[in-house]
């Protein structure tokens, strides 16, 4: 599921799919349905896994999520709970040939997108988390997002009852990507480069395997480990994001846009996933430092 941004009952018809979560979300355990044996790790080609990949993505299937695991040499697919056997069928109809460098996984709950470092931040109908602090080479304080939490927002508000003005949105990308930028305009509203009490000092990418951390405004902080890079989400509708870090981190309603990260270092935004804080599930983020290169900014 995306991490999807809190929306009133009163609000856009069109984000009421969307509940956006600030930084991870605990993934649950998948249960894996072999495709093939380890005696035959090595079968498949570059050439292969991407034919396979791109399948995957042909097949058009909400739910799913995808990344090549090299140390099997096979394409993951996680699907949530709201795919079938049918359309699992579907999946591997469309890698032909290649099916067999598909391997399965199922996690629980529903892939969508959250919104709500970790701080709730309000829209004019809905809710996301505050990502990180940065700053642009002339000095000028903005704060990242989810894309999907700054699509369509203008003005955004530290309180529900928007007393208290942050910004206007400056910048969104979503799909494809899911990352936003805003700018301060209150110029009384204290910029902390940390998250919560954590400091951050740099930017980078995790590897599988790192365990991360993420804060929102819905859950608070929560821990978990890295367990794909570069993964393609299909959250539905058209909505498709690529590039992604895939975690075991929890996350619910209100958490999209929040910060990963481990110790000083920022990785990520969250996007969406399934599952919650109590069964767990699996979570998605737009790696940060892809935000920081289009916007030109940087974390303090």
């Amino acid at each position: 599921m995306r991490i999807k941004r809190t929306t009133p009952r009163s609000g856009i018809t069109r984000r009421t799919r969307l509940i956006a979560v600030s930084t991870g979300l605990v993934a649950a355990a998948a249960i894996a349905i072999p495709n093939a044996s380890a005696s035959d790790v090595s079968t498949f080609s570059t050439t292969q896994l991407k034919s396979a990949s791109n399948s995957v993505l042909k097949a058009d299937i909400p739910g799913t999520a995808w990344a090549v695991d090299s140390k099997t040499n096979r394409v993951v697919v996680t699907v949530d709970s709201t795919v079938s056997k049918a359309e699992i069928a579907k999946i591997k109809r469309q890698a032909g040939a290649n099916a067999d460098a598909l391997t399965i996984k199922t996690t629980p709950g529903k892939f969508q997108k959250l919104i709500s470092g970790g701080d709730a931040i309000y829209a004019s109908s809905w809710r996301c988390s505050l990502g990180f602090n940065v700053q642009d080479n002339s000095g000028n304080y903005y704060f990242l997002t989810a894309g999907h939490c700054t699509d369509g927002a203008g003005t955004w508000w530290s309180n529900s009852s928007h007393s208290t003005t942050l910004g206007s949105t400056a910048g969104s990308s979503f799909p494809t990507n899911d990352y936003g930028i805003v700018r301060y305009t209150n110029s009384s509203v204290t910029k902390s480069g940390a998250v919560g009490s954590q400091d951050i000092a740099s930017a980078a990418t995790p590897s599988v395997g790192t365990t991360v951390y993420r804060r929102g405004s819905t859950t608070g902080t929560h821990s978990g480990r890295v367990t794909a890079l570069n993964a393609t989400v299909n959250y539905g509708g058209g909505d498709i994001v690529y590039g992604m870090i895939q975690t075991t981190v929890c996350a619910e309603p209100g958490d999209s846009g929040g910060p990963l990260y481990g110790g000083t270092v920022a990785y990520g935004l969250t996007s969406g996933g399934s599952g919650n804080c109590s069964s767990g599930g699996t979570t998605f983020f737009q790696p940060v430092t892809e935000a920081l290169s289009a916007y030109g900014v940087h974390v303090y």
